[in-house]
Formats: structure tokens, C-alpha cells, sequence
């Protein structure tokens, strides 16, 4: 799989929440580490830190999320995704960015980084 398809399966497993965990997680190499803004932790780094990670934010989903990507680019081993996120749970869309690295058909790093609220 290449990366451009890692992503678009990523973004889709996402916006399927906790019934696509299989898919979701079969997408990260066995000791990636995936860093992000939500929890307040520190990076989640191997396969069952990372399915902790998400199952915590699955526990509080906000309704009828709506999740679009703005705009992708792929550079050898690495790609950068820019995102918005709505929810009538926001107080308005919420955009950010991805930074993946990919080794073997996986995700091996993922940095998500908030780049604001609009509205």
C-alpha cells in the first residue's frame, strides 16, 4: 500500500470511529508512536498504547462528526495532511495538520498538531 492510500484508509477508518478499530490499527507498524493534542499525554508509542489512545477518545465522541481532507502531500517515506474537523459539539470547524512517516506499507510516526478554530 502506498502512502496516499494509507492516509485516504486512515481518514476513512476515523470518521467510522470505534467500529473500524481493526482497519485503523492495521495501519500502524507494530512499534510506531503516534503523537496528538487531545489527550494531554505524551506520544503513544507501540500498537496497544496507541488502541488505549484511541479507545479513550472514542469513550467521548462528538456527534455527527464531519471530517475532510483539505489538502495532502506525499514526499518519499513521509506525507503532511491538512484537516477540518465539525461537530455541532465545537463552537466551530477545527482545523489541523498530520505529519506521517511510512516504512513497510505502515505508519510508523503520526504528529497531529491543532492549527486552529475558525469562526
Amino acid at each position: 500500500m502506498n502512502p496516499d492510500q494509507i492516509v485516504e484508509r486512515y481518514f476513512a477508518a476515523m470518521r467510522r470511529g470505534p467500529e473500524a478499530e481493526a482497519d485503523l490499527l492495521a495501519l500502524f507498524a507494530p512499534d510506531a508512536v503516534y503523537a496528538e493534542p487531545f489527550s494531554g499525554d505524551g506520544p503513544a508509542e507501540g500498537i496497544q498504547a496507541i488502541r488505549s489512545r484511541f479507545r479513550d477518545g472514542w469513550q467521548t465522541p462528538l456527534p455527527d462528526l464531519e471530517l475532510d481532507v483539505l489538502e495532502l502531500e506525499v514526499a518519499g517515506s513521509t506525507a503532511r495532511s491538512l484537516w477540518e474537523c465539525r461537530s455541532p459539539g465545537l463552537p466551530g470547524p477545527v482545523r489541523g495538520e498530520d505529519r506521517y512517516e511510512f516504512s513497510g506499507g505502515r505508519i510508523t510516526r503520526l504528529d497531529v498538531t491543532i492549527l486552529g478554530r475558525d469562526g
